[in-house]
């Protein structure tokens, strides 16, 4: 079992940074792809980025925040980072955290993902 707590989340106004963290409690973390997730009011949930298992060497951005937003792990601390930049009105949203087994085809399926965090929420206002 693998558990994920956010944390990080708050308000921001557009063009502010804002770093999420992604805590997990578990020996077998560094097995695991971690990916953020986010949902805003009235839409469906989208993977935002990803970060491959272990080394965390392979990547994946949606196109809406390439070069504004940066994941990176540190598996001595067992977290998982993502570094918003640049932040718009639109990536007002709750974010989550996930966590699933995969290793060759690295994927924002929400489906591919075993575990969830809780959620925290993000606003971008002025």
């Amino acid at each position: 079992q693998l558990q994920l707590v956010e944390s990080g989340g708050g308000w921001v106004q557009p063009g502010g940074s804002l770093t999420l963290s992604c805590a997990a409690s578990a020996v077998t973390w560094p097995y695991y792809t971690i990916a953020w997730f986010r949902q805003a009011p009235g839409k469906e949930r989208e993977g935002v980025s990803l970060i491959e298992s272990a080394s965390g060497t392979r990547t994946k951005y949606i196109d809406l925040v390439k070069g504004r937003f940066t994941i990176s792990r540190d598996n001595s601390k067992n977290t998982v980072y993502l570094q918003m930049n640049s932040l718009k009105p639109e990536d007002t949203a709750v974010y989550y955290c996930a966590a699933g087994m995969m290793y060759i085809d690295l994927s924002l399926e929400a489906g591919k993902y075993e575990y969830w965090g809780q959620g925290i929420q993000v606003t971008v206002s002025s």
